[in-house]
This record gives C-alpha cells, structure tokens and sequence, in this order.
C-alpha cells in the first residue's frame, strides 16, 4: 500500500509543502511550492490564509502522515512567529487526523545527504536526484518541505527493518 506524505517547512512568509508517495520503494513527488503571506497583512489573516491552503492541499491530496520541520531560532520574536505557523501545520494535520512527526534540521540533512551537517546545496542536489526531478526545486522553501517528508519516509522504513517487518536481505524486499 502507498504511503503518502506531506512535509512542510514552517514559515510564516513562507510555508513550504511537499507531498511525496512511496510505492513499494519508488518515490514520486506528487505536489510541492510554497504558500506566501506578506507582512501588510494583518498577522492573524496570514496565519488564517496559511490554515486555509494547508488544510485545502491535504484535503487535495490526502496524506497518510505529516512531517513537520522542527524550528531552532536565536532570536525569539522569529521563533514566537514561526512557532505560530508551526502551530498552524500541527492543527490542519490534527483537524485532519492526520499522524504528525516533528524532525530537526539537523535529522533532515542526516537523513536526506547522510551527513547531518550538509549544506543546503547538498540537501536540495540530493532532493533533486532521490526523487528524480529535472530540476532543484524552488523556492528553497519547497526543497526543505520535499526533504523532510523524504526524511520521514527514511525513518518509516528504518523503523520497519529494525522492527523485522522489512527482511532488507532478500530479493523482491520493499521499503
């Protein structure tokens, strides 16, 4: 059976998605882009407007399970936004009764480039290949969006070959 998964990237001008399916190990990205908000909006609309597409892009496109990019800010009035739009991804999902996984940057790069202290240029290359894509995907936002569901996937079949679910041993095996 497929797996479908939509990972966002946080944002509050900014929300990057990306919704990938895993078929018996072929990944395919079935939608990704970016939903953008701009600061002359009054900040409680742009979190409205950013619910209202999320919420319509899982009803679009149904995912099993939602990954969400953990965010670590220096600065706390970015954190408080982004957090909001955190917030936001956690409750369409939720709404939705969607299963949410939460993964650090630092999962993400490890996951995705197997060194967790890739560059980014790195991440999106290996976004680009893993899901073979013509091009990087843009904006950056996407990409990131697009490598942490491509994480997730990553640890649901970690998850199934230590679980012994998965015999990576044998031919015909699936992810």
């Amino acid at each position: 059976m497929p797996v479908r998964v939509l990972g966002i990237d946080p944002g509050i001008a900014l929300m990057g998605y990306g919704v990938i399916e895993n078929e018996d190990g072929r990944l395919t990205a079935i939608d990704f882009g970016c939903f953008s908000t701009t600061p002359a909006e009054p900040h409680a609309g742009r979190l409205r407007f950013l619910y209202e597409h999320l919420t319509a892009l899982i009803d679009k496109h149904q995912p099993s399970e939602a990954a969400v990019e953990l965010f670590v800010a220096r600065n706390l009035k970015t954190a408080l936004i982004v957090g909001q739009a955190r917030g936001v991804a956690l409750l369409a999902a939720a709404n939705r009764d969607i299963p949410v996984y939460e993964y650090s940057p630092l999962d993400v790069k490890q996951s995705v480039t197997g060194y967790g202290r890739g560059s980014k240029e790195q991440v999106q290359e290996l976004v680009k290949l893993q899901l073979g894509l013509d091009a990087i995907p843009r904006p950056d936002d996407a990409a990131d969006a697009l490598a942490i569901a491509l994480c997730h996937i990553a640890r649901i079949r970690l998850s199934r070959v230590l679980s012994g679910e998965l015999n990576t041993g044998q031919a015909g095996s699936r992810p």
